[in-house]
């Protein structure tokens, strides 16, 4: 007779079907992936159609909305694709949260900063109100 410990049921089938994932991360289904893609083409098409039909009216609304989708889309990267949800593990979610949210300010505030000064420095006999940004 052998001293193992008795398997719980979940343990049987697990081994059964030759995936056994018990390391307490949560691991996403097909279906989880299958609805984060649909959510990220539509928030990557939505803005791109925007942009293609010319904006709105205000360069700054249409900036504004563009960085509304960036963000929504953002978080269903993180809820659908890198599994994060309210569970702290060891604090290491909500790490990676504050990383990423500082990670996405610098770029998007950076990215904001260089093409207003890029337009605001072109060259003097360049025509600034073709680009929609106005410039000094």
């Amino acid at each position: 007779m052998s001293a193992a410990t008795p398997e719980t049921h979940h343990e049987k089938l697990a081994q059964e079907h030759g995936h056994h994932h018990d390391d307490g991360h949560d691991h996403g289904t097909h279906k989880s992936y299958v609805t984060g893609f649909v959510l990220s083409v539509v928030l990557t098409a939505i803005p791109f159609i925007i942009v293609m039909a010319g904006g709105f009216t205000s360069p700054v609304w249409t900036a504004l909305t563009i960085m509304a989708f960036a963000i929504v889309q953002i978080v269903v990267h993180m809820v659908y694709f890198l599994h994060m949800n309210t569970r702290s593990d060891e604090g290491w979610t909500m790490l990676a949260t504050i990383f990423t949210i500082i990670v996405v300010v610098i770029t998007l505030s950076g990215s904001l900063w260089v093409m207003y000064h890029l337009n605001t420095n072109m060259m003097p006999g360049m025509n600034h109100e073709l680009t929609g940004l106005g410039g000094n």
